[in-house]
């Protein structure tokens, strides 16, 4: 896959092309992006996969702040590899950029820059100026620029419409079996282990903690997790508390990512790490005592290691 942060050294045989946030990378989006690849492979021309940084409610509504990303730029890229397309363009969103009408976009950057051959996008996709360009309007641009256009219908799970927002509610609920479900994987985080109270390693449970590599990384709600986690290519078991230590730690204002890894003793501070998220089996809970915290986590993890045994 050929990465380009812009469009001055872009070049594809007949691209074949989709656009959008690709937040998550879910299935609806892998749809999409599988119709990409059998279209250029049948057509004999090149995938290409359209995305923004940053996110552009970050520049057009950054008062809100509320954006909560289900991957950073650094896990799309990672995951959209996996899918085999031939061409990623991650393009610079700015405020210039938003205010560009959408036959404006399709003209100079479809059409002159890449030279499109044909655009495949989502059931439910806008796109331009206050989102005025949908599939009728691609369609007549496309009759004018001489490309075609294919709109995929939407990706149901159980009967529900697959969506980052269902995701993020899923996730935000602590749910993170029913995300899997949308996204096609086990909800993933990366990040940099940073430095922590250590008190996990005086009751025998060390723990890493996590700082995401995106401060918008949507973190699941509050509590302990089965996970995998990835060190050096290599997959561990572990489980993980979100939330805000309160046995140990009476401040409230900042979440922790605290992951304990079983069967590890290496010293990764300051080393890139990821999780997926498997299971949720409990809500965060202040104990009276430390001696009750660690009763409680020799607990915890025979419960993890049941849910892997189960996995098997």
């Amino acid at each position: 896959m050929q990465i380009h942060y812009g469009l001055d050294k872009f070049g594809a045989k007949r691209p074949v092309v989709t656009i959008g946030t690709f937040d998550g990378v879910h299935l609806g989006h892998r749809g999409v992006i599988a119709e990409l690849r059998r279209i250029s492979l049948a057509t004999g021309g090149e995938s290409v996969v359209f995305t923004f940084s940053p996110h552009p409610r970050m520049v057009v509504t950054p008062e809100e702040d509320t954006i909560r990303l289900l991957t950073s730029k650094e896990e799309k890229t990672m995951l959209l590899e996996e899918l085999n397309i031939d061409h990623l363009v991650i393009f610079p969103f700015t405020k210039e950029f938003a205010t560009l009408p959408y036959t404006e976009f399709v003209k100079q950057i479809l059409v002159d820059d890449m030279h499109i051959s044909k655009l495949v996008i989502g059931y439910d996709h806008k796109f331009g100026h206050d989102r005025k360009g949908d599939f009728g309007s691609l369609r007549r641009l496309g009759e004018t620029y001489h490309f075609e256009v294919e709109q995929m219908n939407p990706l149901l799970v159980e009967n529900v419409t697959v969506s980052s927002t269902k995701i993020r509610q899923a996730l935000e609920s602590g749910d993170v079996g029913k995300a899997a479900q949308y996204l096609g994987y086990p909800y993933l985080l990366k990040g940099r282990v940073v430095e922590g109270r250590r008190l996990g390693r005086e009751l025998g449970f060390p723990t890493a903690n996590i700082l995401p590599d995106d401060i918008h990384k949507l973190v699941p709600r509050d509590g302990v997790y089965a996970v995998f986690v990835h060190v050096d290519g290599v997959r561990y078991r572990g489980m993980l508390n979100v939330g805000t230590r309160p046995t140990v730690n009476s401040n409230v204002d900042h979440r922790s990512i605290e992951v304990n890894i079983f069967d590890f003793s290496e010293d990764i501070y300051n080393r890139e790490i990821s999780v997926n998220f498997v299971e949720r089996i409990r809500n965060e809970v202040k104990f009276e005592t430390i001696e009750r915290l660690k009763e409680q986590l020799i607990k915890d993890k025979a419960s993890v290691l049941l849910i892997f045994a189960n996995k098997k």
